[in-house]
């Protein structure tokens, strides 16, 4: 199948710009990394087959992670129809982390250690804290895109941050 040179545009755009973003926002939503990636290239699919559907001049960023939130939740909802299965934990590999000789090994595993506390926190969020707390404040979308993404009131959007926020900053001094 060959596109036309403003699809493969659109589809390098995708890659380079959002596709972390997304693999993130997917990551918040599935708690996942395979379903994760699976969320993102479907999202990227979907995208391709109504390029054409944009406007121009629309927030390309929002209306990816519209469609990817749409794909997920409308997975969750044929999961909730089907019938339940089991699945055995595979052990992950581990990661391959390159440390720079110049960098202190002291202040690289504290910062690491404190990702992942911060990680931890926010997983123990409510889906729209985390959800809101993601879009804000990782992938910097402005409170009207992160209101057309989620499909609500920017004043629910900004409220929402606000506890999410409190909640997480409760999390991380207790």
């Amino acid at each position: 199948m060959t596109l036309p040179v403003e699809k493969n545009h659109f589809l390098d755009q995708i890659v380079e710009e959002a596709s972390e973003g997304l693999y993130r926002y997917a990551i918040v939503l599935s708690r996942d990394r395979v379903e994760a990636q699976d969320l993102v290239q479907e999202t990227c699919v979907r995208a391709l087959e109504a390029v054409d559907s944009l406007r121009s001049g629309s927030n390309v960023k929002s209306w990816l992670f519209t469609i990817l939130r749409n794909i997920w939740f409308n997975q969750l909802r044929r999961r909730r129809a089907a019938p339940k299965v089991v699945e055995l934990d595979m052990e992950e590999p581990p990661a391959q982390n390159g440390v720079a000789a110049s960098e202190d090994p002291h202040s690289i595993y504290v910062s690491k250690v404190e990702r992942q506390h911060v990680r931890e926190a926010i997983q123990q969020l409510p889906l729209e804290f985390r959800e809101v707390l993601l879009l804000r404040e990782y992938e910097q979308l402005s409170y009207e895109d992160i209101a057309s993404v989620l499909g609500c009131p920017r004043g629910t959007v900004m409220s929402r941050l606000a506890r999410a926020r409190s909640k997480l900053r409760s999390l991380l001094s207790g």
